[in-house]
């Protein structure tokens, strides 16, 4: 009987040795993935932004066109997630709140635009407000311009920034359910009132969470915005834009510290990532805990 017990604690040590070597060596797999392919190429692109100095640097970043893509690019942003913000929260709250026909054609076309290349959607745009698509001629006689304009592109961000939101608001208001709602109605609030001082707080940290990630793809949108914009500098260019055009005519320096910039907001908007992903996390914990 001892033999068998000393057998099962053997062979229960070298199972959690095992279990250890393999967890060490998936945390040594992924700190090689983030080596090489977030650290090193983002060291590169400061290096070769650097490469003739900061003067060089800073005469990229503040140079006229530079200017111009970063306010056109803070702009669309500007305009697109505010959109995609209520849109994300209207949508989820439909969807978890309601039963209703056509629930789940909703839910499939929030999700299209992960499904449909940013250059199709671009592609669609031009065929609908182009000078030749179909509003194209209506268009031209009230003088409004959409495509090669901030119009188009802050459509084409809005497309491809769609799911954001609602995709993080739906499945944590499905989770809460509708309890609290109802209770809030049943002391006499109105629908206002129950989203304001229930929902609301209920959600606000998957909201927030929403917006960072809607943010972060709406300042690095190419395709689409590419497609609409016409590449016209100085006017319809955005920082990703004007990124290629500086790399295109070998004017490499400029176009990494350009670069460089973009790295730096998007690592901003990592913080504020990781930071509302802690707070959702530690939410979620306190009310399993309760």
């Amino acid at each position: 009987m001892s033999s068998i017990t000393l057998t099962a604690a053997a062979s229960a040590n070298a199972a959690r040795r095992g279990n250890v070597r393999g967890r060490h060596l998936l945390i040594l797999a992924a700190w090689l993935a983030f080596v090489l392919f977030l650290l090193l190429p983002f060291l590169v692109v400061l290096s070769e932004a650097l490469k003739q100095g900061l003067g060089t640097f800073f005469g990229a970043i503040f140079e006229a066109d530079a200017i111009s893509a970063l306010k056109l690019t803070l702009l669309a942003v500007g305009i697109s997630v505010p959109l995609n913000l209520l849109f994300g929260v209207c949508a989820a709250w439909c969807v978890s709140k309601y039963q209703f026909r056509g629930k789940s054609l909703l839910v499939t076309l929030i999700d299209l635009p992960f499904s449909v290349s940013p250059v199709i959607a671009g592609l669609v745009y031009v065929l609908l407000f182009g000078a030749q698509g179909f509003f194209g001629e209506w268009l031209q006689e009230r003088d409004i311009q959409i495509i090669f304009a901030l119009p188009a592109i802050v459509l084409a961000t809005i497309f491809v920034t769609v799911p954001f939101v609602a995709r993080e608001l739906i499945p944590l208001m499905q989770e809460q359910g509708t309890q609290e709602e109802e209770a809030a109605r049943l002391l006499g609030a109105n629908g206002w009132q129950m989203f304001w001082h229930v929902t609301l707080p209920n959600i606000k940290w998957g909201l927030i969470y929403g917006v960072v990630l809607c943010t972060a793809r709406a300042m690095g949108e190419f395709g689409a915005v590419s497609v609409v914009s016409g590449h016209i500098r100085g006017y319809t260019n955005t920082l990703p834009l004007h990124i290629e055009i500086l790399y295109n005519e070998y004017n490499h320096v400029a176009a990494f510290s350009v670069a460089s910039l973009l790295l730096i907001l998007a690592l901003f908007i990592l913080l504020l990532k990781q930071w509302s992903e802690s707070r959702i996390k530690r939410l979620r914990h306190s009310d399993a805990e309760e």
